[in-house]
C-alpha cells in the first residue's frame, strides 16, 4: 500500500491543486457562454506544444504563441453570416489536426502523443507539486482580479459597460486566464480532454444551485471528487489517468441530471 501511494499521491495532489483553478474557471466559462472558445483553446495546446519542442522553447511560450493566434485568427475570421459556435468548432478540430501533424511529422514526440491527448497525471511527481502549485495560485490570483467585472459583463454587458467595465479588455484577460489553465492542465488531462475538466463540474453544480457563489462550492466539490475517483479508478482499471477523471465527471453529471429530472418531475405531479 505505501508503494501505491508514493506514485498516486502525487498525482492525487497535483488533481486537487487543479481543481481549485477548474471549478470557478469553468463557471465562468458557461456563464460567459465561451465553452466552444475553451474547447479550441484545448485543442490548440496540441500544437503549441509541437512549435516548442520543434524550436526547443518552453512548452507554456509555445502554448501562448497558438493562443495569441487562435485569438487574432477569430478576430480576423469574424463573418456576421457565419454561427460562432460553427467557426469555432472549425477552429478546434483545425488545430487538432495540425497539432497531431506537427507532433507526429515535424518532431521525436510520436511515442508521446497518447499522453499530449489524454494526459499522464501519475507521471507527476513530488518536485512537480510546487511549480503547479504556484502557477494555480497565480491563475486564482487572475481570476480574482478580473472576478467582478467578469460577473457584470455575464449578467447584463451593456450595463457593465455603463459601469466602466471594457468588454474586449476583459475577454482578452479571460482568455489569458483561459490560455493559463490549459497549459498548466495539459498533463493531467490532455489537450481532448481539458474542456471536459473544465464544463463537467460547473454544469453539474448548475443542476442544484440557487447562486453564483453555491454552483462555484457545489463545482469545486464535483471537482474533487471527480479527481480523487478518477485517480484511484485509473489504478484499478488500468487506464489513462485523465480519461478516468473526465468519465467520472460525466458520470457524475448524468446521474445529477437524472435525479434533477425525477425530482422536477415529483414536484410537477405533487402540484397537481
Amino acid at each position: 500500500m505505501t508503494a501505491w501511494l508514493a506514485i498516486i499521491a502525487p498525482a492525487w495532489i497535483a488533481g486537487s491543486i487543479l481543481a481549485l483553478l477548474s471549478a470557478p474557471l469553468g463557471c465562468l466559462v458557461l456563464w460567459r457562454r465561451m465553452a466552444f472558445f475553451a474547447d479550441a483553446l484545448a485543442h490548440g495546446t496540441l500544437l503549441g506544444v509541437a512549435l516548442a519542442v520543434w524550436w526547443q522553447l518552453p512548452m507554456g511560450i509555445g502554448i501562448a504563441l497558438v493562443s495569441v493566434m487562435v485569438v487574432l485568427g477569430l478576430v480576423l475570421i469574424d463573418d456576421e453570416r457565419l454561427p460562432v459556435d460553427a467557426v469555432l468548432a472549425v477552429v478546434a478540430v483545425s488545430l487538432l489536426c495540425l497539432g497531431l501533424l506537427a507532433l507526429t511529422q515535424l518532431t521525436d514526440q510520436q511515442a508521446n502523443v497518447l499522453g499530449f491527448l489524454f494526459g499522464n497525471l501519475l507521471e507527476l511527481d513530488w518536485a512537480d507539486l510546487p511549480l503547479l502549485a504556484g502557477s494555480v495560485l497565480v491563475g486564482l490570483g487572475l481570476l480574482m482580479y478580473i472576478w467582478p467585472a467578469q460577473i457584470k459583463l455575464a449578467t447584463h454587458e451593456a450595463l457593465a459597460r455603463i459601469q466602466s467595465v471594457h468588454p474586449t479588455r476583459q475577454r482578452l484577460f479571460f482568455m489569458g486566464v483561459l490560455a493559463g489553465f490549459c497549459a498548466i492542465a495539459l498533463q493531467a488531462v490532455g489537450s481532448l480532454l481539458i474542456s471536459g475538466l473544465l464544463v463537467l463540474p460547473a454544469l453539474t453544480a448548475r443542476l442544484w444551485s440557487s447562486s453564483p457563489k453555491q454552483m462555484v462550492v457545489i463545482s469545486l466539490l464535483i471537482a474533487q471528487l471527480g479527481v480523487t475517483l478518477g485517480v484511484w479508478g485509473s489504478i484499478w482499471l488500468d487506464i489513462q489517468t485523465g480519461l478516468a477523471i473526465v468519465l467520472i465527471l460525466a458520470i457524475l453529471f448524468f446521474i445529477a441530471l437524472i435525479f434533477s429530472k425525477v425530482s422536477t418531475a415529483k414536484i410537477w405531479s405533487a402540484r397537481r
